[in-house]
């Protein structure tokens, strides 16, 4: 028997949950052993959940057991998350989480604290939700040079503009909607902001180059200031407007931003809508590989999480990790003021004008009448 703990039982702790009885013939006879969730640490008590018995308040009963081999972490936020992954590595149990804050934040430390002490630190929920994205990108495309990574990371956001293209609403209209039906947080900062992409495309520039990038480097634009004029000023160019995470290596330095961009139909990402995500890797063997399905949701997200456990229990240490990442710091990243793409501008007139990044720097028109800004993907 596997036995494991989770720790937070809101929405991913309770999907996870449900994958792993509802689906608990196929996955014992993938696993060959029985996965049993053995506690619950929430600082709420469950009476009529089935497993209301299994809830304990104290990390310690956890922690201070020798039975338990995996720790479940759903609680979100650095702390106490952090300190809990930590201290359960250091006891030698594994560690799944689908907590990209604490990935992003403190996965390098983690990472290196499970390979000394014969365990693993998973995180495939970390990003995309139940997208499939970790794993093959240390597998999978292990052979491949990764030339760039760039997604719509984020559900909320994705959503809210989709609504904005295809009703005309404005932002502010919309993110009430998106609040309203559950889309959105009572208070939407990180999603809007484009924190929750930072923190995303952080994590996957890591697996891409080895180097985690500290969130405060991420280059970091929102959606905030997107208009119903630049939507349709997107759409009579052929284009969506989407909030990207990208990375790439430039001069041998890391490029890494997460900005509105206006993406071509003819590019896979512009038919990503509504709360789907959708991940790019463009790679020199393979060529362009899409990743796209469910950002998000008790289920979904579940499913990654529930693939991370599988994955332990049946691989133990030798489970898909990185093999090598490592803290980067300012010389590591391509400043963004240096980046070149197309810029679009939309003037008061209806008017638009394509020139490169550098061109603009120069462009007459800039600052005269120029009412948006927009980068080409």
């Amino acid at each position: 028997m596997f036995n494991i703990a989770i720790l937070g039982f809101g929405t991913v702790g309770q999907g996870t949950y449900e994958v792993l009885t509802q689906n608990a013939s196929i996955i014992e006879k993938r696993v060959g052993d029985r996965i049993n969730i053995k506690y619950i640490l929430d600082l709420r008590d469950f009476p009529d959940h089935p497993y209301g018995d299994r809830v304990v308040h104290d990390y310690s009963v956890i922690l201070n057991d020798p039975e338990i081999d995996l720790v479940a972490e759903m609680m979100g936020g650095s702390h106490p998350a952090y300190d809990f992954s930590k201290a359960a590595l250091m006891e030698g149990k594994h560690v799944v989480t689908s907590n990209k804050e604490v990935v992003a934040n403190f996965g390098v430390e983690l990472l290196q604290i499970a390979r000394e002490n014969g365990v693993c630190y998973l995180f495939e929920a970390s990003v995309g939700g139940g997208i499939p994205i970790i794993r093959p990108m240390i597998n999978d495309l292990a052979q491949n040079r990764i030339i760039s990574v760039s997604g719509i990371l984020n559900g909320t956001t994705n959503y809210i503009l989709t609504q904005m293209s295809e009703f005309g609403a404005d932002f502010s209209e919309t993110l009430k909607d998106a609040q309203a039906k559950g889309y959105a947080e009572a208070n939407p900062a990180a999603d809007i902001e484009g924190t929750d992409a930072a923190r995303k495309i952080a994590i996957l520039a890591s697996l891409a180059y080895g180097k985690m990038i500290p969130v405060s480097m991420v280059h970091t634009e929102g959606i905030t200031k997107i208009t119903t004029a630049d939507i349709e000023a997107a759409k009579s160019l052929g284009c969506a407007i989407k909030l990207i995470g990208h990375t790439c290596e430039i001069d041998g330095r890391i490029f890494i931003a997460v900005t509105p961009r206006l993406v071509s139909e003819r590019d896979p990402l512009h038919g990503v809508c509504g709360v789907f995500n959708g991940i790019s890797v463009d790679t020199d063997m393979l060529g362009r590989a899409m990743f796209y399905g469910r950002g998000a949701g008790k289920l979904p997200t579940a499913s990654a999480v529930v693939a991370d456990i599988i994955d332990a229990a049946m691989n133990g240490e030798s489970a898909t990790a990185p093999c090598s990442i490592t803290s980067a710091d300012a010389e590591c990243v391509y400043p963004f003021e240096e980046y070149v793409c197309e810029v679009v501008y939309r003037f008061t007139d209806g008017s638009l004008k394509k020139v490169t990044e550098r061109e603009a720097d120069a462009f007459t028109g800039e600052g005269v009448g120029a009412v948006s800004r927009l980068r080409m993907l």
